[in-house]
């Protein structure tokens, strides 16, 4: 009897997720709960979030250091990676740009500070700042693993990892494999069955998605600043305005330039973004960004495993571009400075570059300091604007990882590598792409070497997915299956 009853697609599931996380976030807060006073339910809402976000976490380190070691052993020639490298650097530079154009416009429309209800004494200095040498001091590994550690409050100690970092570790590893050759097989083989392994894993912790968007999406409306909005209502509602244009003419206009449908991109990668608003963490969503990319956007992981993680560290137009745009024009504003286009060029220039320069400490808070003492503005100014830091981080990291598998996908169309069957597959109308729960955890295909500038109708069996449209749509599901995953 209950064999015939219908399953509930995972897509369907992560639905109700959000709609439950709405329903008890609303209740906790009728009943009390706040930041400062949690309840049970939000205190349980709060376990069950962060808890699934810890989980992806743990899970990054190995899965980056296992993929990209495997990817470039793939690549058949290490020139290609380098090619590729540079392509997506230049699409990271011109979507920037974009972004940051639109958030000055949108800045000096809305006129963000007019009606603000902060004061001079709610301005302090951010307790982290960036610079321009954050990229030469973060790119160096710390050791092997790249991992950190800091004393806690209770004398324990706390690690924590830098992918960047890591990113540099996998790929000096990885073309050491490739340079060594027939020796390095044996640690080769190793490292494609751990990455199998990793991948396991992952796609269990992935399964727990919808519960975890449940405590997630719950806790964000107990605790985050949503009495605040009223004081900022204006700077709150431009920064959404920005990010909104990117995501919905920005980045359409991307895809349509490059031949690539819009509504199959949005559909492909929705499962991570909606992750990224809810958890906040590009970071801890890159797992299910880079599942996504591979399986629904159809970019081979000999791509993807790079361009994922390079993005999660560098690629943030809602945090390095909209954010730190409109929040300049509003501390100006508020502290009576003019800017003029010097300025306003500086405001573009930090957005481009200034990505890069801080990679590996690349956030919001981070990018906004560096954006303000290169302007010569006050960095009290961020203490201005942190009670609705959360509300707005939601929308900024949605819109980064939105950006990142943006960038793969255009670039592996633009060097022939993308497998346009699985870009293509027919989702049947719903915004994930997972509605078979009997399939198999993501990466259980086998990687192929890929050559940057050939064309996929001369390499047929590359991909399962190309051969078999029918298993195509069951394959790409799985990653979004995995679809659903501070810095």
């Amino acid at each position: 009897m209950l064999a015939r009853l219908p399953r509930v697609s995972f897509g369907t599931q992560v639905l109700i997720g959000l709609v439950l996380g709405i329903v008890l976030g609303l209740v906790a807060r009728a009943t009390g709960a706040s930041a400062d006073n949690p309840t049970w339910l939000s205190e349980t809402m709060r376990i069950i979030g962060s808890s699934f976000v810890t989980l992806l976490r743990t899970i990054v380190p190995p899965l980056v250091f296992l993929a990209i070691v495997s990817s470039i052993a793939n690549l058949q020639q290490v020139a290609n990676a380098a090619r590729l490298a540079w392509q997506t650097l230049l699409w990271f530079a011109i979507t920037a740009l974009a972004s940051v154009v639109i958030g000055i416009t949108v800045g000096l429309l809305l006129d963000p500070a007019r009606g603000a209800g902060v004061t001079a004494a709610d301005a302090a200095e951010p307790s982290r700042t960036g610079g321009w040498l954050d990229f030469l001091t973060g790119i160096i590994p710390a050791n092997v693993l790249g991992l950190s550690a800091s004393p806690g409050q209770d004398d324990s100690i706390s690690l924590s990892f830098n992918v960047l970092q890591i990113l540099v570790v996998a790929i000096a590893v990885g073309i050491a494999v490739v340079k060594v050759g027939k020796e390095a097989e044996p640690f080769l083989g190793f490292t494609r069955s751990a990455l199998a392994v990793v991948q396991k894993v992952l796609w269990w912790i992935i399964r727990l998605a919808p519960l975890a968007t449940v405590g997630l999406l719950g806790n964000a409306i107990v605790a985050y600043g949503w009495d605040t909005i009223g004081s900022l209502g204006r700077f709150t509602l431009a920064v959404y305005v920005g990010l909104l244009l990117v995501i919905a003419v920005l980045y359409p206009l991307v895809l349509r330039f490059n031949g690539l449908s819009v509504r199959q991109f949005f559909s492909g990668a929705w499962p991570a973004i909606q992750l990224g608003f809810v958890s906040r963490s590009s970071i801890g969503t890159m797992p299910v960004t880079q599942a996504v990319t591979e399986r629904n956007l159809g970019v081979p992981r000999a791509y993807s495993s790079f361009a994922v993680p390079l993005g999660a560290t560098t690629k943030m137009d809602g945090c390095a571009a909209i954010y730190p745009a409109i929040a300049a024009i509003f501390v100006a504003q508020f502290f009576g400075i003019q800017l003029g286009l010097t300025e306003y060029l500086l405001i573009a220039f930090v957005a481009v570059i200034g990505s890069a320069a801080t990679a590996g400490v690349t956030g919001a808070t981070v990018m906004l300091t560096l954006t303000l003492s290169t302007l010569g503005l006050p960095l009290e100014g961020v203490g201005l604007l942190l009670a609705v830091d959360p509300i707005l981080d939601m929308g900024r990291t949605a819109t980064n990882v939105a950006g990142q598998s943006l960038v793969a996908a255009v670039v592996a169309k633009r060097e022939g590598i993308l497998d346009q069957a699985a870009y293509d597959a027919p989702r049947r109308g719903l915004p994930w792409a997972a509605d078979t729960p009997e399939a198999g955890p993501v990466g259980d295909t086998v990687d192929q070497p890929v050559t940057v500038g050939a064309v996929q109708d001369q390499a047929p069996e590359a991909s399962d997915e190309a051969r078999h449209p029918q298993d195509a749509r069951s394959g790409a599901r799985t990653s979004a299956e995995t679809d659903t995953v501070r810095r």
